[in-house]
């Protein structure tokens, strides 16, 4: 993480904030989080690369701690459609959230909600593109690219088992 100015925390991977050190007007942070602050895990669909990049304005309003701003971070992501690899930037620009300040926390750590709201923007399954065709049930050639040639007649199947009950009797 890069060091802000007086009232940001320079804790390795964490975005903690010295609530002593936090001018009474607010201010602005900017920076990137560590690389391994968003760890999805072992997804076979997306991996972060780099850290999540910022740019918060925090301020203390009474007896909670005021976070708001933007959020992005890019992910190497292989579409769940095609398989293609491709990167995907994800963002946040309406962050916000509240902290509560209280005695006992007077350097309150944003990670956890930051790391969230990236997370949840996410996609599940993401896709290259939205018309993304993907790949041939018979042969696996790319759609995208061009037409398979295979011949494969497509059928839907999905009610052969309600059409095989058609001649029985009631």
């Amino acid at each position: 993480m890069k060091e802000n100015r007086k009232g940001m925390s320079a804790t390795p991977g964490r975005l903690i904030v010295d609530l002593n050190r936090l001018d009474s007007e607010g201010e602005i942070f900017e920076g990137e989080t560590a690389s391994d602050v968003v760890d999805i895990g072992e997804s076979e669909f997306a991996q972060p690369c780099g850290g999540i990049q910022y740019k918060l304005k925090i301020q203390a309003l009474g007896s909670e701690l005021l976070v708001r701003g933007t959020l992005e971070q890019i992910f190497i992501c292989r579409c769940a459609i095609c398989d293609t690899s491709f990167d995907l930037k994800v963002k946040e620009p309406g962050f916000v959230d509240s902290f509560k300040i209280t005695e006992e926390n007077s350097f309150p750590d944003l990670t956890d909600a930051i790391r969230e709201a990236i997370i949840l923007d996410l996609p599940a399954f993401p896709r290259c593109s939205e018309n993304c065709r993907g790949l041939c049930e018979s042969c696996g050639a790319d759609l995208n690219n061009s037409a398979c040639g295979c011949g494969a007649v497509r059928e839907d199947i999905r009610w052969s088992a309600l059409d095989a009950l058609d001649g029985v009797e009631q």
